[in-house]
């Protein structure tokens, strides 16, 4: 027994599991595509509405995998097989509202159940049995509802939506959360590669943007200026107060105090950090597309607004981990707030320069503060 849970204690996180999340690396880059072809208020938020259930459904499988062994070959074939269903429901995301509404449906449902079934198989503690029968119910009707939302359209379709993901998280909220045996170190890790992961899109969207334009000094310096807030976004992130996240983590009470925190941190709290990253690859990608022209009020929102979703996100998750209030980090997202009306009147490369100013400002002022 004592063995069990010192393998416990220092589990990390497996190959396996980075295969995984190859599809959700691409369903990211679809959902910045969907936003970026429908580029109105509309879209943005039926691309978010898209983020919320794929990221719930990644947020489940790293509860799975926190918990399964995946050196298990039924494990591996049945991971295989989520990641399948996964990828059809991430080829779907450009016409998840429209045309393909359906298949999203149903490839999303068929995601969602094999995470049960697995979680049934994959274990043999009744405790963690319990929690996933207990999630059973909401985890399928929540998901079960975007097939009722594929025959509708406009705002019905948005409210079933809504619904659906308002069962799905405040049911996985509230059942079996005692039931789960957390591993602090693999559940933090996780969270910080999907982190870099994300980070890794708004690269990418530097790459798409600039498909098929003429590069010129002003479309390097964008492309450079990308970068820079990409990295500047990591550096806040990966600074020293994650390790002492991780060591609260591990500090908190085994069971439902434990349990709590990593769902309110993790799974909750993470999803607008992965927002405005997203938010952010969709600003920069139309940065890049007309650098000498101011952008629109959605894409300037996005691109502004994504900076300040992810900080002040961070600090809600630093809040909530260390009990300490990042007020400079608070700050650096009211001052790009307050370049979203300049963003639509400037050329768009100096927006960008003006929130990676705003950015590495933050940097600077926190390595010099830890100096």
């Amino acid at each position: 027994m004592a063995e069990a849970v010192i393998d416990r204690e220092a589990k990390t996180v497996s190959p396996l599991e980075l295969f995984f999340d190859l599809v959700f690396v691409f369903a990211l880059t679809q959902v910045t595509a969907r936003m970026a072809d429908e580029l109105s208020w509309g879209g943005v938020l039926r691309g978010l509405l898209v983020l919320a259930a794929i990221w719930w459904a990644w947020a489940a499988y790293a509860w799975l995998t926190n918990e399964v062994d995946g050196r298990r070959r039924d494990v591996r074939l049945a991971i295989f097989g989520a990641m399948i269903a996964m990828l059809i429901a991430s080829l779907a995301i450009p016409g998840a509202f429209e045309s393909d509404a359906l298949l999203f449906a149903c490839a999303y449902l068929g995601v969602r159940v094999m995470h049960i079934l697995l979680f049934a198989a994959g274990t043999d503690d009744v405790d963690v049995r319990q929690a996933a029968r207990a999630l059973a119910t909401v985890a399928t009707v929540g998901p079960a509802l975007l097939l009722v939302a594929s025959a509708f359209d406009g705002a019905a379709q948005v409210a079933i939506w809504i619904l659906a993901l308002a069962i799905d998280y405040v049911g996985g909220a509230l059942r079996g959360i005692a039931g789960w045996r957390l591993s602090p170190g693999h559940f933090a890790e996780r969270h910080g590669l999907i982190v870099i992961i994300a980070l890794g899109e708004s690269i990418v969207a530097i790459g798409v943007g600039a498909a098929g334009i003429e590069l010129g000094p002003s479309e390097l310096a964008a492309a450079a200026l990308g970068v820079i807030v990409s990295a500047a976004l990591w550096w806040v992130y990966f600074d020293e107060g994650l390790e002492q996240v991780e060591h609260n983590l591990h500090a908190a009470a085994a069971g439902r105090a434990r349990n709590v925190m990593a769902r309110d941190s993790f799974s909750f709290i993470h999803l607008p950090v992965v927002a405005g990253i997203v938010l952010l690859a969709l600003g920069v990608k139309k940065t890049l597309e007309h650098v000498d022209d101011p952008l629109k009020l959605v894409a300037a929102a996005a691109l502004c607004g994504g900076v300040a979703l992810y900080l002040v996100a961070d600090v809600a998750f630093r809040r909530r981990c260390l009990g300490v209030l990042e007020r400079p980090r608070l700050i650096a997202a009211a001052a790009c707030l307050l370049l979203v009306p300049l963003a639509t009147e400037l050329p768009s490369l100096a927006a960008l320069g003006g929130v990676a100013a705003v950015a590495g400002a933050l940097v600077a002022y926190e390595a010099l503060g830890s100096a």
